[in-house]
């Protein structure tokens, strides 16, 4: 292990987090790191307005709180949810010298900030657990796996497919569709992207991937990984389809290379894949 400091600054774009969360990751990081990783849970993560965790400019003033700090390494945001996509336009313009050094790390909604991130290569992009994941089945599992990344870059917490010499990127599939024709999709030229999805019904996968397939902007890609697809809710009628026929079909429809399984998903086993390539 390195004899570096790490500090860590944790927001949440989208729902908050309770107390209970930050109390169990901050002890979960001093009991692996002691005094090396110091995590800083922003206030705003423990705010509630409906859903979401604080107005929509207090989410984007905690980000910018954390990103402009040079003292800072990283990055990590608290939770999913809903929410990124709101802040988007508000952080981007504001973004300062220190924020394009920094690490930027979740999954899932924080999506929509991780790839206008890497589309304007402000600092460093990255698939990952986060601290909500704590409280899954597992979760402190998922939770080390992230400190080691970011503390060590530990190559265990990698995706197994994620090498040097191809770019990778990650993505739920229904952020992905949603990104689509906005200025905040990255060119994912001869990328692997990887894709998962949770609480959508298959005709809904079904039709987000048509719409990915189909994106001109999405043609040049080197091919798709599929991830996890979990909490799928019944069809009626049966679809007559699993995930990864419905991949298949629209990849072989589309000319897109199907390259396999990927190692991510919303649970504790979710792999860290850095957007780009890894070495």
């Amino acid at each position: 292990m390195s004899a570096q400091r790490l500090k860590v600054g944790i927001v949440a774009p989208a729902s908050r987090i309770g107390q209970d969360v930050s109390a169990r990751v901050s002890a979960l990081a001093g009991e692996l790191y002691g005094g090396r990783v110091e995590l800083v849970f922003h206030p705003q993560c423990h705010l509630s307005h409906g859903h979401f965790a604080g107005e929509d400019a207090a989410r984007a003033e905690a980000f910018l709180d954390v990103a402009n700090d040079v003292s800072f390494d990283a990055l990590w945001v608290a939770r999913g949810g809903y929410g990124s996509a709101r802040i988007v336009e508000h952080v981007l313009p504001r973004l300062g010298v220190a924020a394009q050094h920094k690490t930027y790390l979740g999954y899932s909604d924080a999506g929509f900030l991780l790839a206008a991130l890497y589309a304007q290569r402000i600092g460093h992009a990255v698939h990952g657990p986060m601290p909500s994941d704590i409280v899954r089945d597992g979760g402190e599992a998922a939770v080390a796996r992230t400190l080691a990344w970011l503390s060590d870059k530990d190559p265990n917490a990698l995706e197994p497919s994620v090498e040097s010499a191809r770019p990778a990127a990650a993505f739920n599939l229904t952020i992905l569709s949603h990104l689509l024709g906005t200025p905040y999709l990255p060119d994912l030229s001869d990328h692997s992207l990887m894709i998962e999805e949770v609480s959508e019904h298959m005709y809904r996968i079904d039709r987000a991937m048509f719409h990915v397939t189909h994106a001109p902007a999405l043609r040049s890609i080197a091919g798709i990984r599929l991830g996890r697809c979990s909490a799928i809710p019944p069809n009626d009628p049966e679809f007559g389809q699993n995930e990864e026929d419905v991949v298949q079909h629209w990849c072989a429809t589309s000319g897109i290379a199907y390259l396999g399984r990927a190692d991510i998903g919303h649970d504790s086993a979710n792999k860290v894949v850095p957007f780009g390539r890894s070495g």
